[in-house]
């Protein structure tokens, strides 16, 4: 059996390495074109390689028997996924908030939030679900604790399916509904703040809860300047 994993997630690649370690079957992990910033040294030391999914996946089909995303940034195309099963570790709970960053949008909207193994067709985050699990979003979370609660999860359903799905043991689940999707260019939109929007302080608390994630700066407004200024929310609990 031949595997291939392509993450653009540095804490998936480590769980990925780690889990390939005590592996016997052929296992390879790649990152796409959009994840080498994240890998220069392991890409160097052969860790993991560069993958271009839309020009490779051709070769793909004939030397691996199952493929595997966990947080990769790059479409796999139906070329692929209608030759070898291929499956998503999704941050979502599918079909709420399909797409980028599920949990920001799902504070804002109220949506629920998780994560979701399922088989990979023509759409994003789209295919018949495996399995899921939904994760609760508190009033003091922000975007970070919740992703960090999502990711938890998804370790868990790979622990608990990975072996299934290379011996092709599962059943597939049908959604009823295809839900909602929001792409980047939604979320880029969510970033600029509206300073002229009447909101409640309970919206304005939540937006900021849902754009606060450590390490990035998302919502910001123009100042008078012209510069941007950026906002996050520092939550404090007693």
């Amino acid at each position: 059996m031949n595997v291939f994993f392509v993450t653009d997630n540095r804490k998936w690649f480590s769980f990925l390495d780690a889990w390939r370690k005590k592996r016997t079957e052929k296992i390879a992990i790649f990152c796409s074109p959009k994840g080498v910033s994240l890998f220069k040294d392991e890409i160097d030391s052969g860790l993991i390689s560069e993958l271009d999914i839309t020009s490779s996946y051709r070769s793909l089909c004939e030397e691996f028997d199952l493929g595997v995303s966990c947080h990769c940034k790059q479409i796999f195309p139906e070329a692929l996924v209608s030759v070898i099963p291929c499956f998503n570790f999704h941050p979502g709970l599918n079909p709420h908030n399909r797409g980028w960053f599920p949990q920001v949008f799902s504070i804002i909207n109220g949506k629920p939030v998780g994560a979701t193994l399922h088989r990979m067709d023509k759409e994003i985050d789209h295919g018949p679900v495996i399995d899921q699990v939904e994760v609760d979003v508190r009033d003091w979370d922000t975007s970070k604790s919740v992703y960090d609660r999502v990711l938890s999860e998804e370790f868990k359903l790979f622990n608990k399916w990975i072996d299934r799905l290379i011996r092709f043991e599962y059943e597939e689940k049908k959604l009823d509904s295809v839900g909602n999707y929001n792409s980047i260019t939604d979320f880029k939109k969510l970033c600029e703040i509206d300073l002229q929007k009447k909101v409640t302080f309970k919206e304005a608390i939540d937006y900021l809860r849902a754009m606060t994630f450590d390490g990035y700066d998302n919502a910001f407004f123009e100042g008078d300047d012209g510069k941007n200024i950026f906002v996050s929310i520092n939550i404090k609990i007693k």
